[in-house]
């Protein structure tokens, strides 16, 4: 874990998307979406704030909005979202990050989702998320290939 002494960067580099559009033409504003997602962890988690800063809320909604973008891109057939939660846990990971909190994000995400977006495939996203939260939480992330 990174000590509550040392400073966790803000994200830097290319900005995660804000907005995505769903295969029902449905534009999802990722931006509030990971604020909200972003807010319950927090509610959740009050250790957060201590141990990471305001910087561990930048990541936060920096990573959520890369989450669900590629949730919704998965549903399209375009990414992968099991590789890249892959590729995200083993960031994580290596930084200390425990896993079961990044599947208990991704179960807040498939809630929020539920409970935000109204769309036809609203239901198919949060069920992406959920079900990614259970594969993460249940092993350890794979090995990069």
């Amino acid at each position: 874990m990174i000590e509550p002494t040392q400073r966790l960067a803000p994200p830097s580099g290319h900005p995660p998307p804000t907005v995505q559009t769903l295969g029902d033409g449905t534009e999802l504003d990722l931006q509030s979406l990971a604020r909200e997602i972003c807010r319950r962890y927090r509610e959740e988690f009050p250790d957060e704030q201590s141990r990471y800063g305001d910087a561990g809320e930048a990541w936060c909604r920096h990573d959520n909005q890369h989450i669900l973008n590629w949730a919704a891109l998965a549903l399209r057939g375009f990414v992968d979202l099991n590789k890249e939660l892959s590729w995200l846990a083993r960031v994580l990971e290596a930084r200390d990050f425990p896993l079961e909190r990044l599947a208990r994000n991704l179960e807040i995400a498939s809630e929020v989702v539920s409970e935000k977006i109204e769309a036809e495939e609203a239901t198919a996203l949060a069920a992406k998320l959920r079900d990614s939260a259970g594969l993460v939480g249940a092993k350890p992330a794979p090995p990069s290939e």
